[in-house]
């Protein structure tokens, strides 16, 4: 299982609208993609990823932006990561895809175990977590 750019540049939008965004004043993709680093469109459509899961709202007009729809300690670093590249999962014979050995497969348990144990350990971290490093 590798994070891709999506889930990394994901979490680094959260923070810096956490960081930034006031009730006064949203933060803007130009302000967030300036800060962050990252390509304007790729921030535009991240943030829609991040809307569509409910962890960022937007606010129209000129003055508009992004801010969070939830307390940091209210959103996970799992949550995070599956809104930005999907669900996670070490072996692809754990998600939609199976094979004919699936019933009778041994591995698949422990990648199962595997798979649950890290999903788990994701869940645990919130970004209020994170924001305290």
């Amino acid at each position: 299982m590798k994070l891709t750019a999506k889930a990394r540049y994901a979490l680094r939008i959260l923070l810096d609208i956490a960081q930034n965004a006031t009730e006064e004043k949203p933060r803007t993709l130009k302000e967030i993609s300036e800060s962050q680093a990252i390509g304007e469109k790729f921030v535009s459509r991240l943030v829609l990823n991040l809307r569509d899961a409910g962890m960022v709202t937007a606010a129209r007009g000129r003055e508009g932006g992004y801010r969070l729809a939830k307390a940091p300690k209210d959103i996970s670093l799992l949550e995070i990561i599956e809104a930005a590249q999907g669900p996670i999962c070490v072996v692809e014979c754990l998600g939609e895809k199976t094979c004919e050995r699936a019933p009778a497969c041994a591995p698949k348990l422990i990648w199962g175990d595997v798979n649950e144990a890290i999903r788990s350990s994701l869940r645990n971290v919130t970004l209020k977590k994170v924001l305290s490093k």
